[in-house]
């Protein structure tokens, strides 16, 4: 019996718990999007490990197989589609594998990699984290717990919100920053609607649809780079 089989059986799941027993891996590179994320298995009962990147996911998942699998689809090496896909033909499979972005849209493109479903970030409320797990459970898997709604959601630590924006700040003054602009803006827009910051999330979007137009996007790259600076300085100060 495996770690994770031995922890299952140890415990029971309950109405304020119903996901307890469950290890789910969380392929994601934002630590503040992973931070609501650890709140939420936390408040569900379920045990979470991360990883930041496509190889640390292969890593994690050539030691255990974990319960559901949540993989955002924009990953600093690669598309996350791919991981889906190929979770999707292993066998025996993962019980859920749900693929994550800040793209309405890329939810049909999951589900075609073969993903059982897709939640647009931010993902904050413990209702909806729950239910997308529960309701696509195998119907012979083990039994976890029923789930009390109450509408509860989370707010992750301000300080992970800043080591995203140490870690991009590092990509913009990189030589090699033009040819990652593309991972940039999408990461500071999920990252802004998720902090609910309105003036990083309009600077990140002007960057996109400049480069997506073909218009001159130096000084919104400027622009962008400038409110991240800002930013780290000001929780220096603080």
């Amino acid at each position: 019996m495996s770690d994770d089989e031995l922890f299952s059986a140890m415990v029971r799941a309950t109405a304020d718990r119903p996901l307890t027993g469950l290890t789910v891996l969380v392929v994601e590179d934002s630590r503040f999007a992973c931070e609501a994320l650890r709140l939420l298995c936390l408040r569900s009962g379920a045990r979470i490990r991360r990883a930041d990147s496509l190889r640390a996911a292969r890593r994690h998942l050539s030691l255990y197989r974990p319960g559901a699998v949540l993989i955002d689809l924009g990953l600093p090496d690669g598309s996350g589609l791919d991981l889906i896909a190929k979770l999707a033909r292993a066998h025996p499979k993962v019980d859920v594998i749900l693929g994550i972005s800040g793209d309405p849209d890329a939810g049909a493109a999951a589900e075609r990699a073969g993903a059982d479903g897709f939640i647009v970030k931010p993902i904050l409320s413990l209702d909806q984290f729950q239910h997308a797990i529960l309701s696509r459970m195998p119907q012979d898997a083990p039994p976890l717990g029923p789930r009390a709604l109450g509408g509860e959601t989370v707010q992750p630590d301000e300080a992970a919100f800043h080591d995203d924006l140490a870690q991009i700040a590092d990509l913009l003054t990189a030589t090699a920053a033009e040819d990652r602009l593309g991972y940039i803006t999408q990461f500071l827009e999920v990252l802004a609607v998720q902090a609910g910051d309105k003036a990083l999330r309009h600077a990140a979007d002007r960057l996109r649809r400049a480069r997506e137009t073909g218009q001159p996007w130096g000084p919104d790259l400027a622009r962008l780079a400038g409110l991240v600076q800002e930013r780290l300085d000001r929780r220096q100060v603080v």
